[in-house]
Parts: C-alpha cells; sequence; structure tokens
C-alpha cells in the first residue's frame, strides 16, 4: 500500500549561497541537487585557505537583502546569473562591482556550495511548531533555507523526524532523508528584513537538540514541482 506523507507546498533555489531565496513552480533536481542551487558563492574575506570558506549570513545578515535570478531560468546550470542588491542596482554575478560591495571575492562550483547535503527539506507543521515553542508569530519558512517545503498528511509534530533513513518519492524524483539538520544563527535572521532575532535558536536548542527539518540525497534525479505528493517508499 502506498503511503502519502504530504504535498509539495513549495520549491525553493538559492542562485547565489546565502542570499534571498527563488521560488519555483517546478525543478529538475541532479545528482547535485536542484538545477542551479547554489553554484555561486562568495568566499570569506581574509579566507585562510582552511575550514569553511564562504561568505554566510552569519557573518553578513543583509545577504538576504540580495536577490539572485537566473538570466535564462531554461538552463539553469549555465544561465549567468544577475544579482539585485538592496539599493536597487543589478550585476551579473561576477562583476567587480558586486565583489566590492561584498568585500569578497566570487567562485562557482559546478557541484553545489552546500554546507552538507544537496537537498533541504523542511514541512509546514516543524515550522508552526517551533513558531509555538519560541512563543513568536509563525515564522517564515524561508528562516530554514528549504529546497522543499512540504504540507504533511498527518498532524503529528515534526514530521520529517521519522523519514530519516528512508526513501520518499516526490515527483519523478527520490529523494533518500539521510539525517536531521542542524541548525546555527541563520535561523535567528528575519528573510525579509535581516534583522536578527535570537527567539527561534533558543527554541531550536532548548527543544530540538539544535536539529530542525532533515538533508537528503538524490537516490534517482528527476522533476519535481509544487503540489507533488510526497510518498514513502
Amino acid at each position: 500500500m502506498t503511503t502519502v506523507l504530504g504535498r509539495v507546498a513549495a520549491l525553493y533555489r538559492y542562485p547565489v549561497k546565502s542570499m534571498a531565496a527563488e521560488a519555483l513552480e517546478a525543478a529538475d533536481v541532479s545528482w547535485h541537487g536542484l538545477s542551479g542551487d547554489r553554484r555561486w558563492g562568495f568566499l570569506r574575506p581574509g579566507y585562510p585557505g582552511a575550514g569553511f570558506p564562504w561568505l554566510t549570513l552569519r557573518q553578513n545578515n543583509q545577504l538576504s537583502q540580495y536577490r539572485p535570478r537566473l538570466e535564462s531560468p531554461d538552463e539553469p546550470d549555465r544561465s549567468k546569473v544577475l544579482v539585485c542588491t538592496p539599493d536597487g542596482a543589478e550585476f551579473e554575478v561576477t562583476a567587480p562591482e558586486l565583489a566590492e560591495e561584498l568585500g569578497a571575492q566570487v567562485m562557482k562550483l559546478d557541484r553545489g556550495t552546500f554546507d552538507s547535503m544537496p537537498l533541504s527539506l523542511v514541512s509546514t507543521r516543524t515550522v508552526a511548531d517551533i513558531s509555538a515553542l519560541a512563543g513568536s508569530e509563525p515564522a517564515d519558512p524561508l528562516r530554514f533555507r528549504p529546497n522543499l517545503l512540504i504540507e504533511p498528511a498527518g498532524t503529528e509534530p515534526f514530521p520529517e523526524d521519522d523519514w530519516v533513513g528512508r526513501e520518499l518519492g516526490i515527483g519523478e524524483l527520490v529523494m533518500r532523508v539521510d539525517r536531521r539538520d542542524k541548525r546555527c544563527v541563520i535561523v535567528n535572521i528575519d528573510p525579509r528584513t535581516g534583522l536578527r532575532t535570537p527567539v527561534v535558536l533558543k527554541a531550536v536548542a532548548r527543544h530540538r537538540d539544535m536539529c530542525l527539518g532533515v538533508y537528503g540525497s538524490v537516490v534517482t534525479p528527476g522533476r519535481v514541482a509544487v503540489g507533488d505528493p510526497v510518498v514513502l517508499r
């Protein structure tokens, strides 16, 4: 019997690491995640050549106010990436003006600049649950920077915890849920304003052992779309 766990409520791509999300209706998923996802990143100023190299919202919470878009969205892995700055100027991601503004050097990685794994997933139930535990207004799901936002079929709290170690069929994609997603200060940053508040991460630390949502890898590449059912395999 097929077990339907929920449906895809939203899909997000991040053409430049730690910059604003691009909402999608559908996307092709390869072994390296959503096409065009996190293929560009900026190196931290003074990067010593060891450890985590990327400039992220940890160092500059205003990165969420930079809005990247693909010049040729039908060719996401080959397209030029254009970035609209908070001041309204638009530059190609490789433009010296953008590097100067950020004080960082741009780099492209065709396999993606992922912290851990090529797919990240969180459920709407989990976003609501952690908001309640934090005693805050409903959090914007983009605080958690997912590729896949899932609306679960049931009402169990934090449902994706139970999917770890299992395979999910989502449209043409088969995804393995490999582990829970350990969180950092980025979840405190409002993606709309760039302002920080500590309540979300405090709730994740107090109630969730610093973990919220899950990471996964690709078992079978394929196309996925908003509205697709999420099926336990």
